[in-house]
This record gives structure tokens, sequence and C-alpha cells, in this order.
């Protein structure tokens, strides 16, 4: 595991690692999806109702059934990707080396890829790393598409916002970091690391 050496920059401060198991994040991260679902869908149904009577749902079945799976998986692995990008993206901006301290890679046990941040970060500055791809690929799009009554945008912002729910646990996790905290990304775990000031 890589720790960082106590130079100049964290002599003073105390560190702290928040972390969890993959498999019990897996879980809370779906926890903290869930409330997204209870709020927006209920309202799309109330502001587009004729969206959901009879003939129009099987209408929509039957012009649809071949693809009503394969999309969103054809949707998931790109948007993934992006995801990560969005994470480097914006925590590079804030790095000293910028993205030459952002590693991409893939978990290929679980299929997935990541993005890890190999230095420490101002508190505001990770979480708004963090939460950069639910916002831009879950919240906004969900939002236009209730507005605009798109079922398939609303349908990609809920798919990007479930995905996101990993990057709001471990953001929940930071809730009692202080602004002058600095924070950098677990190398190993699923979490990060919290160096607070002594």
């Amino acid at each position: 595991m890589e720790h960082l050496p106590p130079d100049a920059e964290t002599i003073n401060f105390k560190k702290e690692e928040l972390t969890l198991p993959a498999g019990r994040a897996n879980v809370l991260a779906l926890v903290f999806a869930l409330p997204v679902l209870l709020v927006f869908i209920p309202v799309y149904v109330w502001l587009w109702p004729e969206q959901f009577e009879a003939h129009t749902l099987e209408s929509f079945y039957q012009a649809n059934k071949m693809s009503v799976f394969f999309y969103p998986l054809l949707l998931f692995i790109p948007g993934a990707v992006v995801h990560e990008l969005l994470h480097g993206l914006t925590w590079a901006v804030f790095c000293k080396k910028g993205l030459k301290s952002i590693k991409y890679g893939v978990h290929w046990q679980m299929l997935t890829p990541y993005c890890h941040c190999k230095e420490m970060l101002p508190l505001r500055a990770y979480i708004l790393g963090g939460l950069m791809p639910g916002l831009v690929l879950g919240i906004l799009p969900t939002i236009a598409g209730l507005v605009l009554g798109n079922i398939y945008l609303f349908a990609f912002g809920l798919l990007f916002t479930v995905a996101a729910g990993g990057d709001a646990l471990i953001l929940w996790m930071l809730r009692n970091a202080k602004k002058q905290d600095l924070v950098q990304d677990h190398p190993d775990l699923i979490g990060c690391i919290v160096y607070r000031k002594v």
C-alpha cells in the first residue's frame, strides 16, 4: 500500500483512513441511490401521466422490446468510462502535477473502470471531483428529462445517478471533515485517507 511520507506537508497532520469492505460499500451505495429513485420517479409519473397509460406502454414496449435491455448496457459501458474521466479531470485541476497524478485502470474481477488520485487534495477540491460524475451524468440529465418529459434522458440520468451511489457514500463518509483537512484516495480500498491538522 502506498503510504505518504511524513514530509513538511503532512508532519502536522493526523492520518485517518475512512474505508469500507467492497461488499458493504456496494450495498450502501444502492441505499444512497434509492432516495433519488423514490423522489424523481413519482414526480415524473405525476408530471407526465399520459406516458404511463396502458396503450402507451404497450406501444413503447412493442417498438423497443429488442433494445429495452440492450441499450442500457450499451450506454453504461462508455458512461462508466466517462464517469471516471470526470473524476480525474476535475481532480487534476487541483493537483500539483496535473494529469500525471491521476491513474486510470480497470478492476478486472468486477469489470469496472476506476480513477485514483495520487495526491492529497483540499477537502473542497476532493468533494468537487467526487460530485462531478453524478452531477453531469446523473442529476442534470434527470432534471432535464423531468422538465422536458423525455423518458430516455430521464432514464439515462437515473442510471448514472444510481451509478454514482458509491461516490455519494464516500462523500458522506467525509461529513465530519473540516475545510482545512487534506484528503487522498485510498490506493487499495474503497474510501479515502483524511489528514487532519493537529
